[in-house]
């Protein structure tokens, strides 16, 4: 999985976003970071289509503030623009398949 990047994008960007998109705010130093990676990976494991943007987030980053991020990882399902669901420090792959049909089943 690539790494957390610095230039995030605006939120009217993110919301102008058609069809289903990740958001995921941690940052590359976060051990909760990087453990979580393999469960990640393993939960998005078939879904190579759905754009996953990995934003390096902290203190004044107003994307994050923007979507009420308190812990690394959060992860942010939106299908065109709006929030479907959210996972903080995700624990299973389960959670993640689960919060990627919320934004993939038809409406």
């Amino acid at each position: 999985m690539p790494e957390y990047v610095n230039n995030e994008p605006a939120r009217a960007q993110v919301d102008a976003t058609p069809g289903p998109q990740v958001v995921e705010f941690g940052n590359n130093w976060c051990g909760y970071c990087r453990r979580a990676q393999p469960v990640i990976a393993e939960g998005f494991a078939g879904h190579d289509d759905i754009p996953h943007l990995k934003i390096a987030d902290g203190p004044g980053q107003p994307l994050g503030r923007s979507f009420r991020v308190k812990l690394w990882p959060t992860l942010v399902f939106l299908r065109d623009g709006k929030e479907m669901a959210k996972l903080v420090r995700p624990g299973s792959a389960e959670e993640v398949r689960q919060a990627l049909e919320s934004i993939t089943a038809p409406a």
